[in-house]
């Protein structure tokens, strides 16, 4: 088995928040299959102007069907506290490049602690992440004072906002067109691209990885 998960995501989408939670809730078990997992900030702004996508509220069809496949997912994933904050959607550039920061100058565990911290922020607090005090005070759940200083001047520097683009634009060279976007190699070498927060079990499937499937019960007569 073996294999690797590069997720590319954005703290403004709440579906990059229920893969990123599937993702650590199955941790130990893809950890245990020697399944490296790597989570990637990108901006999905620029995904969506790149690939000509659209977001799901600018079309009508799509924004009427949302309200009710969030709901089923906040109640799938366990997120019954999370809602779209008045202010939805932010330009999500300064988190984005700060997570882009993080990631390169502090452990894992710590990257990704900080990551999540971001969604609880602003689709369960309601706190617009976008502006550097509120992003402050959420980054110093994770870290210093100091470092929390040196996060916020480092999202600002050149390198960073360069990098955030080139996670972008590697996400777009594989041929995304919104967040969660997954870029999956199994054991045998073999690549494939994956979207959203419900299509683990074909890439469990692809990844040759032991699941189960969801069944569908018999009704029990006992019962009746």
């Amino acid at each position: 088995m073996g294999g690797k998960i590069a997720c590319y995501l954005d703290c403004v989408s709440p579906y990059s928040y229920f893969a990123f939670l599937h993702l650590q809730k199955n941790s130990a078990a893809l950890l245990s299959h020697d399944v490296e997992v790597e989570f990637i900030p990108v901006f999905l702004g620029g995904i969506n102007v790149g690939s000509g996508n659209k977001p799901p509220w600018t079309l009508p069809a799509k924004a009427k069907y949302s309200h009710y496949d969030f709901g089923r997912a906040k109640k799938y994933f366990d997120t019954p506290n999370i809602k779209t904050p008045s202010f939805f959607p932010i330009l999500s550039l300064l988190p984005q490049r700060s997570m882009t920061y993080i990631k390169s100058h502090f452990p894992k565990t710590q990257y990704e602690s900080a990551f999540g911290s971001l969604w609880v922020a602003m689709w369960q607090d309601q706190l617009d992440i976008s502006k550097p005090n509120l992003l402050a005070r959420i980054l110093s759940l994770n870290f210093s004072a100091g470092q929390v200083k040196a996060i916020l001047e480092g999202a600002n520097k050149p390198e960073y906002k360069q990098k955030l683009l080139d996670n972008t634009q590697e996400a777009l060279s594989k041929g995304a067109f919104g967040c969660p976007w997954f870029w999956v190699t199994n054991g045998e070498g073999k690549e494939e691209p994956f979207f959203g927060s419900d299509r683990f079990h074909f890439m469990w499937e692809f990844l040759g990885l032991p699941w189960k499937d969801v069944e569908l019960l018999l009704k029990d007569k006992a019962k009746i």
